[in-house]
């Protein structure tokens, strides 16, 4: 095995808003029966990197449940594996990880007790297909100490969520601006990495030394003159789940065939737990248009430019427009919503109209929906 993986998994993020409140970001349902970090584990797995680690913190207990079984990603091995570190009070550290730099720090021992020359670092939250092989290839052949996967964004994409990257003919990182308000640049940091394993050692450990803790601000940008950092840039589909809009929209993504092809159909696979349930139901009245309906559900009505995850029961003459349906919510009779994002468990009651055209409403309604 050449090489290790780190998969960045324990922030939290503001701008999700109350999807994050009962769920890590990395957690976060994806495309009907999925979750973020499965396209990550994916990658891992269809690139033969055998060893994993999931770095998880803030709202972990369903990432956790989630990772409880490492045989969906081919990850249970006699060698490597798949491993879930969460952070842990000791005589010498009574803190919870600080940033992304002091997350790898606490689980420094993996590092060390490693053998892989090199180790790939890649947040949970990304949805994408990558070899990281091919990384890797670019990354010995230039000879640079890291190299940080980019992709161009179209013109006019707010890149204030982003780290911005600049880089000379030779595609060496003269400049990285971190989530900046105004860019001329459109290439940023999809936050995977790549570096030796004994280099990002010394590094981690110079920082802490020097109560830094992150690694955009504290390794990446105060090392890119002193470094030879390189970007390599990913040509495919590429978002990450940074935000209510950016969520939203990577749902909506999967109704168009060419992305759901390129995902589902096309090697390598995408994986992720599989829970035992019968095939959605579509009963006399049923309506459904270009949407993603999950296994589980019972649809009575109206479904139209949607995604429907498992187990979510749509009432009579009720109508779904441009909206996102989470696990197990029950939709009443004559209800109406329209842009949308439905948290799960929640109970629509009969003849509601939720939502307006323009702007994402997010409804997270504990109604009591026996006693309807």
């Amino acid at each position: 095995m050449r090489v290790l993986g780190i998969v960045l998994a324990g922030g939290n993020n503001k701008k999700m808003d109350q999807l994050s409140k009962k769920r890590a970001i990395s957690a976060m349902p994806m495309a009907g029966s999925y979750r973020a970090i499965d396209f990550t584990l994916s990658n891992m797995t269809n690139s033969h990197v055998q060893k994993v680690a999931v770095l998880t913190q803030y709202n972990a207990w369903s990432l956790n449940e989630h990772l409880s079984s490492s045989k969906w990603w081919d990850f249970g091995r006699k060698q490597g594996g798949l491993f879930v570190f969460t952070p842990s009070i000791t005589a010498e550290n009574g803190f919870w990880y600080r940033g992304t730099a002091d997350a790898i720090a606490q689980n420094l021992s993996f590092l060390k007790k490693s053998h892989e020359p090199y180790v790939i670092i890649t947040s949970g939250d990304g949805i994408y297909k990558l070899d990281y092989n091919d990384v890797l290839d670019q990354h010995v052949e230039t000879g640079a100490d890291m190299t940080i996967v980019c992709k161009e964004m179209p013109a006019g994409t707010d890149l204030s969520s982003y780290g911005v990257v600049k880089t000379d003919d030779t595609g060496r990182i003269t400049d990285f601006e971190e989530k900046p308000v105004e860019t001329e640049g459109n290439l940023v940091s999809t936050g995977i990495y790549v570096i030796r394993r004994r280099l990002l050692i010394q590094m981690i450990e110079k920082c802490i030394a020097e109560d830094r803790y992150d690694i955009v601000n504290d390794i990446i940008i105060r090392n890119k003159n002193a470094k030879k950092f390189h970007v390599y840039k990913m040509d495919s589909y590429w978002r990450n789940v940074a935000s209510v809009e950016n969520y939203f929209d990577a749902n909506m993504d999967f109704l168009n065939p060419d992305v759901r092809d390129y995902f589902f159909n096309q090697y390598p696979d995408i994986y992720s737990k599989v829970d035992d349930l019968p095939p959605a139901k579509y009963n006399p009245g049923a309506d459904i248009g270009n949407s993603l309906i999950s296994s589980g559900c019972i649809v009575n009505g109206e479904v139209k430019d949607s995604v429907v995850f498992t187990q979510a029961y749509v009432g009579n003459k009720a109508k779904i427009k441009n909206s996102i349906i989470l696990n197990d919510v029950y939709i009443g009779d004559g209800a109406e919503i329209e842009n949308c994002i439905v948290e799960s468990h929640s109970t629509i009651n009969p003849g509601e109209k939720r939502g307006k055209k323009g702007e994402i409403t997010i409804i997270n309604e504990k109604n009591f929906r026996y006693g309807l």
